[in-house]
């Protein structure tokens, strides 16, 4: 039996690893302690540590902890994102990481499609008209779902997932991911296109790509003012893809396009940011991610991955250093 600890946030801890995910991590580990938080971690507690389990509130895996934990081998993250805890140092001892991500991809995906769907239908335009007019709201020219057409900005385990909900309806699906399989793409059902294509010609597009360096306020004036007559931005994953001043610009004065944002930078806005009262614009507080127990599928997909390491087989979810950049 390998030893192990649980540390991460407690508030989290058991939407994450619930009964069924602990029992079944605990048939391979010896947890020595009750969850901890990253700050209660010692030289005592790590010496012996092989197997991290981990989420929300993981420590940071710094030299500092490394050398007190000489032992550590695997990683078990059951969140989305390993930027939080990955070090270079982590990396150059050879410790494997492997992230609920992909879990957490569904919930995301599902709340893109309700989007996305209702966008067609203009609901949210309606729901806000009423609201300022305190009166029904007058009915437009809606696009309805039948042969619209969706564009995906990447296709990450959160734009897969999203293409294969979309693919239950009648709509045409395009993607921009410059590391698509063209392959796989076709697969999904998806047209591989250009950035700026993507965006002239989507009556929605929906975001999912990593915030890097490259992807940061990717989506700016140009791509916004090119965007079709009655279009919708949806942004489930990083405030930061969006220029947000060029956003309330460019929806001020193009009052026929509409927003809506799970993801702001910052985040939450600051207050009395246009975004909460622009009339073309819907904030929602980061909810498109797994929420209370929704997070169960999380520690069973570590739980799983648990039992592959220890069978010797390879794990489904590794992220590698080289495959972090193209990550969210």
């Amino acid at each position: 039996m390998l030893n192990g600890l649980y540390v991460m946030d407690p508030n989290r801890f058991d939407d994450v690893y619930g009964p069924q995910a602990r029992a079944a991590i605990e048939r391979h580990l010896a947890i020595a302690s009750p969850p901890l938080t990253a700050d209660r971690l010692t030289p005592d507690v790590l010496a012996p540590l092989e197997v991290l389990v981990t989420g929300w509130g993981a420590p940071r895996l710094d030299a500092e902890l490394l050398a007190a934990a000489p032992k550590l081998s695997l990683v078990l993250y059951g969140a989305g994102s390993i930027r939080p805890l990955v070090t270079p140092e982590m990396w150059a001892r050879g410790v494997r990481v492997t992230s609920a991500a992909t879990a957490n991809a569904t919930p995301v995906a599902e709340f893109a499609l309700s989007q996305i769907l209702y966008a067609l239908k203009h609901g949210w335009r309606y729901v806000l008209a009423a609201r300022a007019a305190a009166a029904p709201a007058p009915r437009g020219p809606e696009t309805g779902a039948y042969g619209a057409v969706v564009g995906l900005l990447s296709l990450g385990a959160t734009g897969r997932a999203t293409a294969r909900l979309l693919a239950h309806h009648n709509l045409v699906v395009q993607a921009h991911d410059p590391y698509a399989d063209p392959a796989q793409a076709e697969q999904l059902g998806v047209r591989l296109v250009g950035l700026a294509e993507l965006f002239a010609t989507s009556d929605v597009v929906s975001l999912h790509a990593p915030l890097t360096p490259e992807t940061r306020g990717i989506v700016g004036t140009g791509l916004l003012e090119s965007m079709k007559p009655d279009a919708t931005l949806i942004n489930t994953a990083r405030g930061g893809l969006v220029d947000e001043t060029a956003l309330v610009d460019v929806l001020g004065r193009r009052t026929d396009l509409f927003a809506v944002l799970d993801v702001t930078d910052p985040e939450p806005p600051v207050a009395g940011s246009p975004l909460f009262t622009m009339p073309n614009i819907v904030v929602t507080p980061h909810v498109a991610g797994s929420l209370g127990h929704e997070r169960r599928r999380h520690g069973e997909a570590m739980a799983e991955e648990l039992a592959r390491y220890v069978a010797g087989e390879p794990l489904l979810y590794e992220i590698t250093e080289s495959g972090l950049a193209t990550r969210a």
